[in-house]
């Protein structure tokens, strides 16, 4: 009679704290704070969406929401160091955001540096369970840089099935030549 009447009220205490529980995750909630910011970044007010995270990386030192954006905005302003070391920070503490994986690839594609751009692509892939588009467009352009070819194939075909319009077009061109239907 004990064990039932402890089941009968274990359920309930279960159901209620699995309910009331907050299923954020810590970046969920940094972009919830931080959603002013990112508000001006998506209009296209660069400098003031810049001003915005640096002062909220003086608030919050650990913020990797805060850095990736920040080097978001130094990487539309063409300052792509200073975006390189906002990235490198953001991942410093938090490596699983793969939007900014794919934005230090995007900044090392831009030094035109192949190889370490490919790794921070794998790496988006990775993080992002191979469902996003561009990252594996970005890393089969970087694949084709390093005369991979067949992988990176095998890459763009994949965005063309999530959807993706530029990988289509890529694999319409040398070398590959193939007549891709979304």
């Amino acid at each position: 009679m004990e064990t039932f009447l402890l089941i009968f009220l274990l359920i309930p205490y279960l159901v209620l704290r699995y309910y009331l529980t907050d299923h954020d995750t810590p970046a969920e909630k940094e972009r919830k704070r931080l959603a002013e910011g990112i508000e001006l970044y998506n209009n296209g007010e660069y400098t003031k969406a810049h001003d915005y995270f640096n002062q909220k990386i003086k608030e919050y030192r650990k913020s990797a929401i805060a850095y990736a954006y920040r080097g978001q905005c130094n990487l539309k302003e063409q300052n792509i160091y200073s975006a390189l070391y906002d990235f490198a920070e953001a991942l410093s503490f938090d490596n699983t955001l793969s939007e900014v994986h794919l934005q230090k690839g995007t900044a090392h594609s831009q030094l035109l540096e192949a190889a370490t751009a490919y790794l921070s692509f794998e790496k988006a892939v990775w993080f992002s369970r191979g469902e996003e588009p561009q990252a594996l467009r970005w890393r089969a352009l970087a694949r084709m840089k390093l005369h991979q070819l067949s992988q990176a194939e095998k890459d763009l075909s994949k965005a063309v099935e999530l959807g993706d319009e530029n990988a289509a077009y890529v694999l319409s061109l040398p070398p590959f030549r193939r007549k891709v239907i979304l």
